[in-house]
């Protein structure tokens, strides 16, 4: 299981704000693919997914505050953990 946190873009970024998924449970990702978007005070960019499999879990809600380092979502490897 790959989780998937909140990357720091610049020095002085500690919190964002999940404004879409990109990806629901159980969609296949690829490695580097987008899973969210999120906006900070400055920008909005794009959280990608650090590896290829099915998203199993979106643990936090569209629209929520996050921080750096939370884990917001988990991706099964192929054949693992995911429904038909």
């Amino acid at each position: 299981m790959t989780d998937v946190v909140v990357p720091k873009w610049g020095a002085t970024m500690d919190e964002a704000t999940i404004v879409q998924w990109l990806k629901n449970v159980g969609d296949r990702i690829a490695e580097d693919e987008p899973i969210a978007e999120m906006e900070t005070d400055k920008a909005t960019a794009e959280i990608v997914s650090p590896a290829a499999g099915t998203v199993v879990e979106l643990l936090v809600a569209q629209d929520a505050d996050v921080v750096v380092g939370q884990v917001i979502a988990r991706i099964a490897p192929d054949g693992e953990g995911a429904s038909p």
